[in-house]
């Protein structure tokens, strides 16, 4: 069984704010994988379902990103879940919008939400697919940078991201992390134009 957790902040209020790309992509899985998204347990909303013929928990954690560690440890442990086995897709200010990257284990770039997964997991050892969203121009807190809404023109690209993410987490399931990295690890955003 695979476990594979959507990281971002419950509510209406953070709807569609870069933090809560991983929320985006978990809903977007759900939908194409026919897997309902509709208990809860252990502080998450999730889904069980069949993804590329193996097993999976769909989780999106409503603990807020800081605490999300505290939802995925819980469920890791409930379904006995290894943590080679725990996908977790956040957004990631080292990329721009629209690239994505898959890696395995590392360090978490000061990201808080994927340092209290480490904590609760006991190690870094599990897969991430990370999204980028750029960073805040020089003198904008990160902070608030991170809780806005996408600008329209991060809008525009942001479905196609969502929908790479997705296959990303099915070819990590389908054909390995390698695999997934080789396939995916490329860069193919352009600017767009200045506006971020």
């Amino acid at each position: 069984m695979k476990l594979i957790a959507g990281l971002g902040n419950p509510g209406v209020r953070y709807s569609y704010s870069r933090h809560n790309i991983g929320f985006l992509v978990l809903d977007a899985l759900a939908r194409s994988e026919g897997v309902e998204i509709n208990r809860e347990k252990f502080g998450s909303c999730i889904g069980r379902g069949i993804v590329s013929g193996v097993p999976v928990i769909l989780a999106k954690p409503q603990t807020f990103m800081n605490l999300s560690g505290i939802a995925v440890g819980k469920l890791a442990g409930y379904f006995g879940i290894n943590t080679e086995d725990i996908i977790v897709v956040h957004d990631d200010m080292d990329f721009s919008i629209g690239d994505i990257r898959i890696k395995i284990g590392g360090g978490t770039a000061g990201h808080k939400g994927l340092i209290s997964v480490v904590n609760h997991l006991g190690g870094p050892e599990f897969v991430r697919i990370r999204l980028g969203i750029g960073r805040p121009v020089a003198g904008r807190m990160t902070e608030d940078y991170v809780l806005e809404r996408f600008s329209k023109s991060e809008m525009q690209v942001l479905p196609d991201a969502v929908e790479r993410a997705c296959d990303a987490a099915i070819e990590v399931i389908l054909s390995g992390v390698q695999a997934a990295m080789n396939k995916f690890n490329v860069r193919i955003t352009k600017e767009l134009n200045g506006e971020v």
